[in-house]
């Protein structure tokens, strides 16, 4: 009772701390670019939802609205010249929910050619633009932010950013994702949690680095390319994961723990159906049942170690998926992608290794200082805050 007690505390602290920055709203658009020397045309897809944030909410948006908008945040650049329009923007006919916008731009010289797109970004910071753009035989994915508004494509300095990049670059891209990614920083936590002793973190540890290993490979190299807001809402599941599992072992509740955990996906499900919107029906049925089953038979087992390896393995493939968007974002050099992928993995090994060694040292330096609190007491408040955070990201990014 006192670890649902703390994971309802935590969550309360959770939400009334979060800001616009955890929020993670699901604004989304595409782009379709193709570069013939100087010619540019491109198309530009718009959610009905995303157009309407142009006008008040009690008026009700035109194309004319759209392209104007449109006109004004999209340009394409040569060799440091603004590029005219070859013609007015033209809007397509509107599918469903969606409008399309085509556009053609004329530029002086096919040299440094250099995409910027701002739009919506003002509305909402984290929306993002997907982009394929197709430069004669080459065709490549990338995504537009807030924070990466422009892609240089043409002329020889447009050449990857990464492809003359040195080994140790790829390292240190590997490093600073980790550190920098605050969901992948509490899976760990939650994973140093469950383990008492040193074996069982090797266990753990090593599962999570061959199912994260595996998707990563697999998508940078295209073979998979999962939905973006699924993967980012499943992190947020692996992450309440462990710590619903840490609070079953302390409290032997693992039937309330498994039930309610299971229960919370099933009734997502269910407003899926009715039309609340969030992840695919499946997904949420399958996952209720996956949480449910595994924290039931983790609660039963004397050394669940094992177990783990194989469970974290899952989670790893799902965390893999996270890693592989950040590098999405960047003109990958197929040339040196093995080269990449091995660099990066390793770059997010050191910095798993660095963040688990340092929170170990950090306790026993404690300890030895004479400051040691009951384990059972740091450990269920440490995985109720978790529970809170895990849900909060899950919810949030299921639904946003």
């Amino acid at each position: 009772m006192r670890g649902l007690w703390l994971c309802l505390l935590a969550l309360a602290a959770i939400l009334s701390l979060a800001g616009p920055s955890l929020a993670h709203t699901r604004s989304e658009t595409h782009s379709s670019w193709q570069i013939q020397g100087p010619a540019v045309t491109m198309s530009f897809t718009v959610p009905d939802l995303e157009a309407q944030r142009l006008v008040p909410k009690d008026q009700t948006f035109t194309v004319q609205t759209v392209a104007a908008y449109l006109t004004k945040h999209l340009s394409v650049t040569a060799e440091g010249k603004v590029c005219p329009l070859a013609r007015p923007v033209r809007p397509a006919l509107a599918v469903g929910n969606v409008s399309r916008y085509d556009f053609a731009w004329n530029c002086p010289s096919a040299n440094k050619i250099i995409l910027t797109d701002t739009a919506f970004f003002e509305l909402v910071s984290t929306h993002t633009n997907m982009v394929q753009i197709q430069t004669g035989d080459e065709f490549v994915e990338q995504l537009f932010t807030k924070d990466e508004t422009s892609l240089q494509v043409g002329g020889e300095e447009s050449a990857n950013a990464l492809k003359n990049a040195s080994f140790f670059k790829y390292i240190q891209m590997g490093i600073m994702h980790i550190f920098t990614g605050v969901d992948h920083q509490s899976f760990l936590l939650g994973l140093v949690l469950l383990s008492r002793r040193l074996r069982d973190l090797t266990f753990v540890i090593t599962g999570f680095t061959l199912g994260h290993s595996l998707t990563l490979a697999l998508a940078v190299t295209g073979i998979l390319r999962p939905h973006a807001e699924y993967i980012d809402a499943l992190v947020g599941l692996t992450i309440a994961l462990v710590g619903a599992e840490s609070l079953s072992m302390n409290s032997g509740k693992t039937a309330t723990v498994a039930l309610a955990t299971g229960g919370l996906l099933l009734l997502m499900g269910l407003g899926k159906l009715l039309g609340l919107g969030g992840l695919p029906v499946l997904l949420l049925v399958g996952g209720g049942l996956f949480s449910a089953n595994y924290l039931m038979v983790s609660g039963h087992l004397r050394d669940a170690a094992r177990l783990r390896l194989v469970v974290t393995l899952v989670f790893g493939l799902i965390h893999g998926f996270g890693f592989a968007a950040g590098l999405l974002e960047m003109k990958l050099p197929r040339e040196r992608l093995a080269e990449l992928l091995v660099g990066f993995n390793l770059g997010v090994e050191i910095g798993q290794l660095t963040l688990v060694l340092t929170v170990l040292g950090l306790v026993a330096l404690l300890v030895k200082l004479g400051m040691r609190l009951p384990r059972r007491i740091v450990t269920d408040f440490a995985a109720s805050f978790l529970v809170g955070l895990g849900l909060f990201w899950f919810v949030i990014r299921s639904y946003a």
